[in-house]
């Protein structure tokens, strides 16, 4: 069982979104020090702020791009100088890009997998070892539904969440062999309203979740050590359905009866962004 209680937690994409709320949630769980990871400079000073004005003092913040590996390196350094070790580790930012692959940009490309499977490893890189040291710890991969099963106008994030499930669980492994007290769990969710899939059409019997939904599962699920955390209730039968099926079956019953290959033909996602400033930290 993992304590949140009196523990260091930092969380990527921690500004807005899943990422906030997994925040407030580790300080209502009265987390020693809860550290915010954002490339968004605005809204993490929005997002410190109105932590402090609730009472909460425990919480630090950086603006950090995980997508650089040098700009990590640097993060994580001033992260144990002015903070110490960090013991809980959510990986959570993320970027998708929803068209079909023939009109990605090399630049979409690049920029999905620099954040969404790279920067989860280098961050991962960059406090394990003080996890190994202490025998103690729990890194948290927050990865998709979509890493269980192709979708069309998702192909690289798809791909980029599979990259993320066998990581994860290739790296399990390796803790759960050396006997290291390090936990890991991975988090497959489907949809969730934060705006990052707005427009899609929800698959039949699969309802697009809303966030405090998923983030009481993710908290309960770091607290039971959970393994693998598939939500909702129809994203546990994929695994099932794909390992029995013939692909051409399993394509006609997620694609036409239960409307999957659908999901993303009406994706808006969140608008724009202009540029961010410089980074540092606050």
């Amino acid at each position: 069982m993992t304590k949140i209680t009196n523990r260091t937690v930092l969380i990527t994409g921690a500004a807005a979104g899943i990422g906030k709320l997994l925040a407030k949630r580790c300080l209502e769980e009265k987390a020693y020090q809860v550290v915010l990871w954002d490339i968004n400079e605005e809204k993490l000073d929005e997002t410190r702020d109105e932590f402090a004005r609730e009472g909460y003092k425990n919480v630090t913040s950086y603006v950090v791009d995980v997508s650089d590996v040098e700009d990590i390196k640097a993060a994580a350094d001033a992260v144990r100088a002015e903070v110490g070790t960090v013991e809980i580790l959510f990986n959570n930012a993320g970027v998708v890009v929803g068209k079909p692959f023939a009109e990605h940009s090399h630049r979409d490309i690049a920029k999905t997998i620099n954040i969404n499977v790279s920067g989860a490893m280098h961050v991962a890189a960059e406090f394990i070892d003080e996890m190994l040291q202490q025998q103690e710890g729990h890194i948290i991969n927050i990865a998709s539904a979509a890493g269980l099963m192709p979708n069309p106008n998702m192909s690289v994030y798809a791909g980029s969440k599979w990259a993320v499930l066998g990581w994860s669980e290739s790296l399990r492994l390796e803790m759960e062999r050396d006997k290291t007290g390090v936990q890991i769990t991975t988090v497959l969710p489907s949809y969730i309203n934060t705006g990052m899939f707005d427009g899609v059409k929800a698959p039949m019997l699969t309802p697009i979740m809303e966030p405090d939904y998923i983030v009481e599962k993710i908290i309960q699920g770091v607290k039971d050590n959970e393994i693998l955390l598939k939500e909702p209730f129809m994203v546990r039968s994929v695994p099932i359905l794909r390992g029995l099926l013939p692909t051409r079956v399993f394509d006609y019953v997620a694609g036409k009866l239960f409307g999957v290959y659908k999901t993303m033909e009406t994706f808006v996602g969140k608008p724009k962004k202009e540029a961010l400033p410089e980074k540092r930290k606050q």
